[in-house]
């Protein structure tokens, strides 16, 4: 029988022989094997782990906090130590892992054009900042693999010819036909470049400053793998690889989601797993939801994806008061096997993407839900479709904001439906993400969007940690109630093994008005029956529309009120939650 580190080797040369099918390489699939191991340090057989298949590295304890190293700022401070100091007065043991946006050096997109991966940003802190974080939290990173910036040393030598980073970069001629390329940008594809060797235009799926790698060149690959080795070190274990989908470009195809960039991740995951027995891969794949399912692989790919569907069909179904859609959606969905999971977020630093929701809404349903985000302040970014008119490719908005009312406009019912969305949430199948500012109950930042001229600014508020506390301490605003919620129902959650990210997942047949499902736990000993009123007027549960073992006692979660068997309807509040588990 083979060694651990032998089949690792085959394993490995597969991945590159797949990646690199009709490549022309000045690098033996051997050498090149070699190298990879070499960059993640696993040369040796002595350094190699055997993965565990379909191992689960994660249950209903964790939950991950989305921001900003600047979120929350004080005076003479570095952010990322007042960060952390958040963390630990107002986050505590709620909450076990945080995603820290990209934290490097960069030119633009608030992070997502990096100029070092290497370093951190200054104006943030520096490594030691990092590493404290990760000895009291796991810690998430972006890998931003599918570009850089303009601005970073790679391109300069690409634009001298010499040096690393010279030949990092794709380029194509525009005479070639590039109609097919899907893209979430209506600017031009191709960036004129002058540089040593002449002319180039080089590839940019998103902005001109953010200039696309080449990864028919396998120092790039190898490149990536020595930053993702050197953010193990410090003590980073999730790796959110941003933007993917669009890693592999070939003229003639859309050029996403192509089997070379699902190879890629399939490549890096084994890498990984073979380095450390505790790290994750997610995908970033804001994209379809047939399609998004595809980097699952055969729980050989992402560990988790990112559930982007989940954003646009929850706040539909929450201002239209039908969970019509949501309810369609989530009995298509396939459970994630054991070794994957389902990354579940209502809201983030970017808006609330539609893509993910076509083929799920129609055109007058998307229509009229961007316009209620609209009338709630909301701001519009635009995509090129296939045939090339313009799009709404994300609404961007402060998720508190998004639920003041319904499609019928402003009502008193904002507080409780911005609730019962995360209530929906943190019971569903997968581990739940919560962006600060949904943590804060923050509004839309029209100022900042001024500042800025960017859409995206509407939900990155910068807090001052003085002024947060004081909100925060004062139990009559927003700010504090929502907090203050929110811990209420993830401290519920945590402590239920039917919470667990891989446990069973049933959705209820309760009507338009009621959303409602049933988890069971691993070892079917907890069953939970989660259901939410998601309209603004009173609704009726009947007891028997639920399977409620008789021989169980029944209590609702929330409130802790124990639940009469006899009693055969219970009528729910408007946007009222109810987790009934047997005790």
């Amino acid at each position: 029988m083979s060694s651990i580190f032998e089949q690792l080797n085959i394993k490995v040369a597969h991945h590159l022989d797949v990646i690199y099918q009709g490549v022309d390489l000045d690098i033996s699939i051997k050498d090149l094997t070699e190298q990879l191991l070499t960059s993640m340090k696993i040369q040796r057989p002595e350094n190699v782990l055997e993965p565990k298949q379909h191992h689960n590295n994660w249950d209903q304890q964790d939950v991950l906090l989305i921001t900003y190293g600047d979120s929350v700022e004080t005076k003479d401070e570095k952010p990322l130590k007042t960060l952390h100091s958040f963390l630990k007065q107002y986050c505590g043991n709620t909450i076990n892992s945080v995603h820290i946006l990209p934290f490097f050096p960069y030119s633009s997109d608030d992070g997502f054009s990096v100029i070092d991966y290497s370093t951190v940003n200054e104006s943030l802190g520096d490594w030691d900042d990092i590493e404290g974080i990760t000895k009291d939290y796991r810690l998430m990173s972006d890998v931003v693999i599918n570009h850089c910036s303009s601005r970073s040393a790679w391109f300069s030598n690409f634009i001298k010819g010499e040096g690393q980073g010279h030949d990092f970069f794709y380029t194509a001629s525009p005479d070639k036909d590039v109609s097919q390329v899907v893209r979430p940008r209506t600017s031009d594809l191709l960036r004129l470049t002058e540089t040593s060797k002449g002319e180039k235009h080089v590839w940019c799926t998103f902005s001109h400053d953010q200039v696309d790698f080449d990864f028919t060149n396998p120092n790039v690959l190898d490149t990536f793998v020595s930053i993702i080795r050197q953010y193990l070190d410090t003590g980073i274990r999730l790796f959110r690889l941003d933007a993917v989908a669009f890693l592999w470009k070939k003229l003639g195809t859309s050029c996403i989601n192509l089997e070379q960039t699902h190879e890629v991740v399939r490549l890096l995951r084994t890498l990984i797993e073979h380095a450390v027995d505790d790290a994750v891969i997610i995908t970033e794949t804001n994209i379809p939801n047939r399609q998004n399912l595809t980097y699952f692989g055969n729980a050989n790919e992402a560990h988790g994806i990112y559930n982007f569907s989940l954003p646009p069909l929850l706040v539909n179904s929450l201002v239209t008061g039908s969970c019509k859609h949501l309810k369609a959606w989530l009995c298509s969905m396939p459970p994630a096997q054991n070794g994957t999971f389902f990354f579940n977020f209502i809201a983030s630093h970017d808006g609330i993407g539609l893509r993910p929701a076509e083929g799920l809404l129609d055109d007058i349903e998307l229509t009229t839900l961007v316009n209620t985000m609209q009338n709630f302040g909301g701001r519009i970014s635009w995509r090129q479709a296939e045939t090339g008119e313009q799009k709404a490719y994300e609404i961007n908005i402060a998720l508190y904001d998004a639920l003041q009312g319904t499609v019928k406009g402003q009502d008193r019912w904002g507080l409780e439906r911005f609730i019962c969305a995360h209530a929906i949430m943190f019971g569903l199948e997968g581990i739940p993400g919560v962006y600060i500012h949904s943590l804060l109950g923050t509004g839309n930042d029209y100022e900042k969007v001024r500042n800025t001229s960017q859409n995206r600014s509407i939900n990155r508020h910068k807090w001052d940690f003085e002024q947060l506390k004081s909100q925060l301490d004062n139990t009559d605003n927003q700010h504090a109630k929502v907090h203050k919620k929110m811990l209420e129902l993830l401290d519920i959650r945590k402590l239920q093994p039917a919470f667990h990210p891989n446990a069973t997942q049933f959705t209820l047949q309760l009507g338009e008005q009621l959303f409602g499902f049933w988890r069971q736990s691993l070892n079917r000993s907890q069953s939970v029956f989660c259901v939410h009123n998601v309209s603004n007027t009173p609704q009726t549960l009947r007891l028997s529309d639920l399977n409620l073992i008789g021989t169980d006692t029944w209590l609702d979660l929330i409130s802790q009120q124990q639940i009469d068997l006899e009693q055969l309807e219970y009528q729910l509040q408007p946007y009222q939650s109810l987790w009934i588990s047997n005790i």
